[in-house]
């Protein structure tokens, strides 16, 4: 069983899983790789002047795993809430149980849909849909939480990211019943 599962391989959902496993949360990232970033040319991104969204991508990808997250390439076809409270996660082949959820699925709404977690309209131009979530990232479906584009912030990259980042840290609080920090310092 893992602690988190993010679902989404993009900015919101590596940036979340980076946070997760650095926390020591044993962390599986479900990628698709159907991010809208594939697609980008980023030289709008604090830290990482000129570069092509799947060159972002893999690095995103990459210090996740660094930290210990576990990656495998599947679409999610189901969601479902247990009775003991956990989530699982249906792929067409296996299954996942997880303590907490958290869909980074851009501007594909057909999980959330399917599983019933409340939507409402989209703001951002050419998306339709999107995950209804209170303030910290928390969606209609219990321990089920959203980031990014699907949870209706903006598209750009730098956004989706820190979104994912925020959004992990308040489940990371949530686990640990304390609020959650995490701040490196350069070492000597």
């Amino acid at each position: 069983m893992y602690d988190l599962i993010v679902i989404g391989a993009g900015p919101a959902g590596s940036s979340a899983a980076i946070f997760a496993a650095k926390a020591g949360k044993h962390t599986l990232v479900i990628d698709n790789e159907q991010s809208m970033t594939k697609a980008a040319w980023v030289e709008n991104h604090y830290g990482a002047p000129d570069t092509a969204g799947p060159d972002l991508l893999e690095t995103g990808k990459k210090q996740a795993e660094k930290h210990g997250a576990e990656r495998i390439m599947a679409t999610v076809i189901k969601l479902e809430e247990l009775e003991n409270g956990r989530i699982k996660v249906y792929l067409e082949d296996r299954d996942f149980e997880a303590a907490y959820v958290l869909l980074t699925t851009g501007n594909n709404p057909q999980l959330p849909e399917a599983a019933g977690i409340e939507m409402e309209e989209g703001t951002e131009p050419r998306i339709k849909k999107i995950v209804k979530t209170d303030a910290s990232g928390r969606t209609s479906m219990k321990r089920v939480w959203a980031a990014g584009t699907i949870a209706g912030v903006s598209v750009h990259t730098i956004i989706t990211s820190g979104d994912g980042a925020r959004t992990a840290v308040n489940i990371l609080s949530e686990m640990n019943g304390k609020r959650y920090v995490d701040h490196d310092v350069l070492k000597k």
